[in-house]
């Protein structure tokens, strides 16, 4: 097998070319090759002459499907290097993207042939680009080939950095949308956390806001999808789904008005009122893959807290075993399940049969919480202001305080030095 070495003395370009020309050709016989060879590599030499670098780049890029399936990993890599570097040789950012473009469409174009090593050389086109158009549309391709082929491995821990390069792109919010739905849905591939994948999505949804019916009714399937995963996360027991005009179109929806009508009851009811709508829903928690015991647990806890936010930080034993469903020796096992999941801080008077609170889990967080959290910062800071001002005030009120006092001394000193100076 060939191997591909670039040498300093000459660009690698041409020789990446007549490489690639050899290969496409290797079946022909020499007396039809080498002509045709020849023709790419002055075709080749007459790109780089006249600085026809997209030209060149759809000209390398003919034969990309025979090097995939011809030659070793290390000189796919090192083939595809050169080529992307096409695009350092760029002035105008408009031409950078259609380079990318051409670039990252044709690398994609059979992607379950050595997936990861496209994708590789995606991300190696990435760090070479500058514009951030150019950045978006690769990054963008290299997630859905990782989507589709099943190799989000290699790309979720670059989800982290999401909100920086949001900022670098600078993208408009249709953009976002994709950009937030291949994400959400990439990691709920990769099943490396529900969690994960739910706040992306909530992202996804959260972009819509002010449209018209038309295109909210774009967001109606992963609305509804949203719900059904707050429901059945175990571990998930606030979300800001209900502030959503993307969610809130469900509640009049023909179809969907009951899922609606459920993520209510999840953030805003008790466990009576979820006893209630599954006995007559019971067919449609299931077609949603939804676990009746399941959710008669997270009901539980959630209508717990509710007690804890309701009843001036006391709850008697007796009401939360009515509020449960629950046996009298059942009481405080729930309890201690709230105080697990970090949905209360509480302490257990058995003596007196009481549930004292001192903090609870808000269910809900849409505006009305965060105009709670906001009037509760700015008493803080005024009452650290208050603080600040007094310590301050003190502290000049000691200074002076002091420097009265050293008035007598420093007066008694001089004068006994005056008159020792007298009498020498």
């Amino acid at each position: 097998m060939t191997t591909v070495v670039p040498t300093s003395e000459e660009d690698p370009v041409l020789p990446v070319v007549r490489f690639m020309a050899d290969l496409s050709w290797a079946d022909a016989g020499p007396e039809v090759a080498e002509p045709q060879v020849t023709r790419l590599c002055t075709e080749a030499q007459e790109c780089m002459v006249m600085g026809r670098w997209l030209d060149l780049a759809s000209l390398m890029l003919t034969s990309a499907d025979i090097v995939f399936s011809k030659v070793s990993d290390k000189d796919l890599e090192c083939i595809f290097t050169v080529i992307c570097n096409l695009v350092s040789k760029l002035e105008n950012l408009n031409e950078e993207l259609e380079v990318a473009k051409l670039i990252s469409t044709k690398i994609t174009q059979q992607p379950t042939d050595k997936p990861a090593m496209r994708l590789k050389i995606l991300f190696n086109l990435y760090n070479l680009l500058e514009g951030p158009d150019s950045r978006f549309f690769v990054y963008m391709q290299a997630l859905n080939l990782a989507l589709n082929e099943k190799v989000t491995d290699h790309i979720v821990p670059f989800f982290k950095k999401i909100d920086s390069f949001l900022k670098e792109w600078n993208i408009g919010v249709k953009d976002q949308r994709s950009l937030f739905l291949t994400v959400a849905n990439a990691l709920k591939e990769n099943k490396s956390s529900g969690k994960d994948s739910f706040k992306f999505l909530t992202k996804y949804l959260a972009t819509f806001s002010g449209e018209d019916s038309y295109i909210m009714s774009e967001a109606k399937e992963e609305a509804v999808h949203a719900v059904i995963e707050f429901v059945k996360a175990p571990d998930m027991f606030q979300c800001d789904l209900l502030d959503m005009p993307a969610v809130g179109q469900l509640e009049k929806d023909a179809k969907y008005a009951l899922v609606y009508q459920l993520l209510k009851i999840f953030l805003t009811e008790r466990l009576d009122a979820y006893l209630e709508f599954q006995a007559a829903n019971s067919t449609l928690l299931k077609s949603y893959g939804l676990v009746h015991e399941d959710c008669i647990t997270r009901m539980r806890l959630m209508s717990l807290v509710d007690l804890g936010c309701n009843e001036s930080g006391q709850i008697s034993y007796a009401l939360v075993k009515d509020t449960l469903r629950i046996n009298d020796d059942e009481v405080e096992l729930w309890v201690v399940k709230a105080i697990t999941a970090k949905l209360i801080d509480c302490k257990m008077d058995q003596m007196n049969q009481v549930v004292i609170v001192s903090r609870c889990s808000e269910r809900l967080f849409g505006q009305q919480q965060w105009h709670s959290l906001r009037s509760r910062l700015a008493l803080w800071r005024g009452n650290v202001a208050s603080l600040i001002s007094t310590i301050q005030a003190n502290k000049v009120v000691e200074e002076g305080s002091r420097e009265m006092q050293g008035m007598p001394i420093r007066a008694f000193l001089e004068s006994n030095f005056d008159s020792k100076l007298q009498t020498m």
